[in-house]
């Protein structure tokens, strides 16, 4: 293992502690969400209850917060019905595939996609903002969660039944929201395009494929809209992409390795920071590290699982990193869990104890194994 030896006092991005971005939601929240809370008077308790979120953050040590995305129902769903041109309704249906799902939402295209610049998650953003003395950062949907998740019967957008037109589009629209985020204020933005993962699952594949649709295109394609998105972003904006295979109530949907998208993700975007499932087998093997190019990009490989409570050993978090070391330099790597603790409001089915012990056991990871941390 490559022993890294800096020094930085700095809270900007990357860092080697960092956690992909959401978080159990405070009790008072959840209870006002059940209760039917909203508007003005489920923004009043919002406000109350996220600062103490990232207070705890900054407790365990971290150097980068986020609101948990206490605000949101769900990771991906809440940012994309607030586009222009999108919107998402409900089907009684067990056909999402997560355990315990019976209400399906989806989103469809009503129109042509577009940011708008009074976009709700730009303020979410402002207020972590003003509530942390750390890094802040802010985690929305990838590119490639529109496309993947509308299908194409719930695409009612004529001009987009054209696939470069709808995936232009896309990319246009994502371009605008990288540059609304850094106009205000935000210098770390994660793109959750965990569909790159999915499509190393050999199900998933066959789905696509009987819609038409070459796994491995979409792979390069989904590369392209995250690339034309991100590529213009002034110079101290940092992005960041989190991948895995599905998480509700600590169940799952994909399974497979990163060996069909690790050339695309490394390669063919210029993005930052690469938050990888690899908390089990279900994500395969270490070697894809092996296409990272040497430089400035790091790897937070997700050797602490949000899924289950039980806290992982330090030495066996050291075994793994000295096998991840074989692929990829250790300065090039930092530490982060696997996924979010709470992709959607149910969250996992882990305690707020288990997730402050599982963030303080990322933020341990990383000042044993490196002097920059």
């Amino acid at each position: 293992m490559t022993d890294v030896k800096k020094e930085t006092g700095s809270l900007k991005p990357p860092f080697r502690a960092d956690h992909v971005g959401s978080l159990l939601r405070p009790a008072a929240i959840a209870e006002a969400r059940a209760a039917g809370t909203t508007g003005a008077a489920l923004k009043e308790i919002e406000d109350r209850e996220i600062p103490a979120v990232i207070r705890m953050q900054e407790e365990v040590g971290l150097k980068v917060v986020t609101d948990g995305e206490a605000r949101r129902a769900y990771w991906h769903y809440d940012f994309m019905d607030m586009l222009d041109g999108m919107e998402i309704f409900e089907l009684e249906s067990d056909a999402l595939g997560f355990k315990g799902a019976t209400v399906q939402k989806l989103p469809r295209i009503t129109g042509p996609l577009n940011f708008p610049a009074d976009h709700p998650m730009l303020e979410h953003f402002k207020f972590v903002a003003a509530n942390t003395k750390v890094c802040p950062k802010i985690s929305i949907p990838g590119p490639s969660a529109v496309h993947f998740r509308v299908t194409p019967e719930n695409n009612l957008h004529t001009p987009y039944h054209d696939h470069d037109t709808f995936f232009a589009s896309i990319a246009e629209t994502y371009k605008k929201a990288v540059q609304a985020f850094y106009d205000a204020g935000c210098r770390y933005l994660q793109l959750d395009d965990i569909y790159f993962a999915y499509l190393g699952d050999e199900k998933q594949r066959g789905i696509r494929a009987a819609m038409g649709q070459d796994p491995d295109w979409l792979i390069d394609r989904y590369a392209w809209m995250l690339e034309q998105a991100i590529k213009d972003r002034p110079a101290d904006m940092t992005i960041g992409m989190h991948m895995c295979r599905g998480n509700f109530k600590s169940t799952f949907i994909a399974t497979g390795g990163y060996d069909a998208a690790a050339d695309a993700i490394f390669n063919k975007t210029s993005v930052d920071i690469y938050f990888m499932e690899y908390d089990s087998e279900r994500a395969g093997g270490l070697e894809p590290l092996g296409l990272l190019p040497k430089g400035t990009k790091r790897v937070m490989p997700g050797f602490i699982t949000t899924k289950t409570p039980e806290l992982e050993s330090m030495d066996d978090i050291k075994r793994l990193f000295d096998q991840a070391s074989k692929y990829v330099d250790m300065d090039q790597l930092g530490i982060a869990p696997q996924c979010g603790f709470a992709s959607t409001q149910e969250g996992n089915a882990v305690t707020e104890d288990d997730q402050r012990r599982k963030l303080e056991l990322v933020v341990r990871v990383s000042e044993e194994l490196w002097d920059d941390a």
